[in-house]
């Protein structure tokens, strides 16, 4: 294996244990057997548990925006309701536990490192990003309807531990629906 594929391996590994098992009930020893690569390897390419952590988050982070981009990609009629309809199936691939950024917030609160700044930069990039959406179609109101749409999703996102990703998400559709078109 070459360095960027250890690298990949082991940010991948991570993401998959620290979804599943949280930030602090996962070692580096763990992590390093899984993703099979020498102890070396890990400390070349991450300074620490915490540089692994901060990684994961970005690499989480940039895969969702991603996810929802080429959802909503040029849609100007309805994207907040594709916008929905794709964090609803980020949801269920992806995130069907909770919210990692929520759970990095709560285990890093305070610490001395990046990991909470982080997480907390990723829902506040969820409100500028509706925040522009509500500008690209003329919102009357851009700053009302994405704090809104912001709302909504981490609505959804919360509801999926308790209802499940699809139920949370049809519920979530019919809310955005009457957001979009109150007189319906």
């Amino acid at each position: 294996m070459n360095k960027s594929i250890k690298k990949k391996a082991l940010l991948n590994v991570a993401e998959r244990l620290f979804y599943e098992h949280g930030f602090r009930g996962v070692g580096l020893k763990q992590i390093i057997r899984e993703a099979d690569v020498a102890t070396m390897t890990l400390y070349n390419h991450f300074t620490s548990k915490e540089h692994l952590v901060e990684e994961v988050l970005k690499q989480r982070e940039e895969r969702y925006w991603s996810y929802l981009d080429n959802f909503i990609q040029e849609e100007n009629d309805t994207p907040f309701l594709h916008a929905v309809r794709a964090h609803g199936k980020w949801l269920e691939e992806e995130s069907y536990q909770g919210d990692m950024f929520l759970r990095a917030i709560e285990d890093y609160a305070g610490a001395n490192n990046n990991i909470e700044n982080i997480a907390r930069s990723h829902k506040s990039r969820l409100l500028s990003y509706f925040q522009t959406l509500a500008k690209r179609i003329d919102e009357d109101n851009p700053s009302d309807l994405a704090h809104y749409f912001t709302l909504l999703l981490e609505g959804t996102t919360s509801m999926t531990t308790l209802i499940g990703a699809e139920k949370a998400t049809d519920y979530a559709m019919e809310l955005a629906k009457k957001i979009v078109y109150p007189s319906s």
